[in-house]
């Protein structure tokens, strides 16, 4: 993940959650907060695209750090669910 230029010293990693099924990542998720607001960028790996960039969906911007907890929580259960193994970083 980047940080955007402006604001970047404001900027604060609150967490990465790293999906991985059968060895092989799946996605990555990493929170961001800015004091205004919180962002969650995605990286999603894309089944039989091993060697290729990942694709980057969003990024998901909320009004604090509890919304953003929410999002990637339930994100985390889904892949769970789908037979991920999640891990924080």
């Amino acid at each position: 993940m980047k940080l955007p230029e402006s604001g970047a010293a404001d900027a604060r990693e609150l967490f990465v959650r790293h999906a991985k099924k059968d060895g092989r990542s799946v996605a990555v998720l990493t929170a961001v907060d800015y004091g205004d607001s919180c962002v969650v960028e995605a990286e999603v790996f894309p089944v039989g695209a091993r060697n290729s960039k990942p694709m980057q969906p969003g990024p998901y911007t909320f009004a604090d750090s509890q919304q953003a907890t929410a999002f990637v929580t339930e994100a985390v259960e889904a892949l769970m669910y789908l037979g991920c193994d999640v891990q924080a970083q």
